[in-house]
């Protein structure tokens, strides 16, 4: 099976196999912005499961600047120990664990952000933007200090012995803000044209490498599109990796949408974002990890087999099953199955769609990290008790898919 064949990387590195565990919210860091045990054994469990790369839900790069409550931050090495010990475990037979660093610019809830910095002063709208203040424009010095935190907590990362790391510009986050029109109305060099919307991500990738060096795998999480109209766009999507892949990227992630239209959550059949991955292909030699909507082996094959992607992402399914590479190379699974919940209530659910999702798979992981075994349920109540016992009422803000 192509699933289970080594990719290797420009830069020499081998990902054992084609599964990717995509980022998701795990919300398991303390107080202090730390990995704990649970984590730290969840990664485990799932390395155990046979996974060949990880991706670890996005870790923030400033304590100042959270994306939810339970985000890890690294910013300094003050938790290096605990860091390393992440990194061995996720590291263990033969996986590999990226970090994802992210920086959420406006996406910052209220409840832990009273002024969140963005490229322009432009406020989220739709069912979400109740959770959010409005953002401030980011000044120049501001730009170079948020470049600055990404490569030296790439830096760090890498010290950890972590096998990598991701830049996520997906989503609506920070970088993502600066790549929509939409959200980046600036007039310097920082706004404008798109060579302009996407210098924050060239600059923070040659200054991560620069840390780093040539051989340590440098990722990027990017939209296909926003959907959004006047947003960022499929046809700047493709320049922006074009160019990326001509910098030297290692692996392009491709995503869609955010916390106005959100694209990662969609519940349609099939590869969420096939089409531009073909696309993609002929413009870009970085190899792609296609992540959203695989739900089938045979799916998964046929997408590596034409050269669609190079990595099959992953994220709800490994919640669901820690051990599923193992049981597709043995022939236990064919079929993904990802139930719907539902509180009973149809007007509930369509309100609560997203947060009951969320907190269903939040729930799964923390039944992984504690060597639990999986309960599929499709009780909406259930999760939303478990966010209200974990989380009191902000676990029912706008939260990571």
């Amino acid at each position: 099976m192509r699933l289970f064949e080594p990719l290797k990387l420009k830069n020499g590195v081998v990902i054992k196999n084609r599964f990717m565990k995509a980022a998701m919210s795990e919300i398991m860091g303390d107080h202090s912005h730390r990995p704990t045990p649970k984590l730290i054994n969840l990664y485990k469990n799932w390395a155990d499961g046979g996974v060949g790369l990880m991706i670890t839900g996005n870790v923030m790069i400033d304590s100042r600047a959270l994306g939810e409550i339970g985000n890890i931050v690294i910013e300094n090495h003050h938790n290096l120990s605990l860091l390393k010990q992440w990194a061995m475990s996720g590291n263990s037979n033969g996986a590999q664990t990226w970090v994802q660093l992210n920086h959420p610019g406006r996406q910052s809830p209220k409840i832990v952000s009273k002024q969140p910095l963005a490229p322009s002063a432009v406020p989220l709208e739709g069912p979400n933007a109740f959770a959010f203040n409005p953002p401030r424009a980011m000044t120049i010095s501001e730009i170079h200090n948020v470049i600055g935190r990404f490569a030296r907590s790439a830096l760090i990362v890498k010290e950890a012995g972590f096998a990598g790391v991701e830049i996520h510009a997906a989503h609506g986050y920070l970088l993502d803000q600066f790549l929509s029109p939409r959200t980046n109305r600036r007039n310097d060099q920082y706004g404008g044209s798109l060579e302009n919307r996407m210098r924050i991500i060239g600059e923070i990738y040659f200054a991560i490498r620069k840390k780093v060096g040539s051989n340590f795998p440098v990722a990027i999480k990017i939209n296909s599109e926003d959907y959004q109209a006047g947003g960022f766009s499929e046809s700047d999507s493709l320049k922006v990796i074009q160019r990326l892949s001509e910098y030297g990227i290692d692996l392009i992630e491709i995503s869609g949408g955010d916390y106005e239209s959100p694209a990662m959550e969609s519940t349609s059949s099939g590869p969420f974002f096939i089409d531009y991955a073909k696309k993609a292909k002929q413009l870009v030699s970085a190899p792609l990890s296609l992540t959203g909507g695989f739900r089938t082996v045979s799916g998964m094959e046929k997408a590596l087999e034409n050269s669609e992607t190079e990595m099959i992402g992953l994220a709800r399914p490994f919640a669901l099953n820690p051990k599923l590479p193992n049981q597709i190379k043995n022939g236990k699974i064919k079929n993904i199955n990802v139930e719907h919940l539902s509180t009973g209530i149809n007007m509930l659910d369509k309100k609560m769609g997203s947060y009951i999702g969320l907190s269903y798979y939040e729930m799964l992981m923390n039944r992984i990290a504690k060597n639990k075994v999986i309960k599929p349920t499709k009780n909406a109540w259930i999760p939303l008790a478990f966010a209200l016992r974990t989380q009191g009422i902000s676990s029912f803000l706008p939260n990571r898919g």
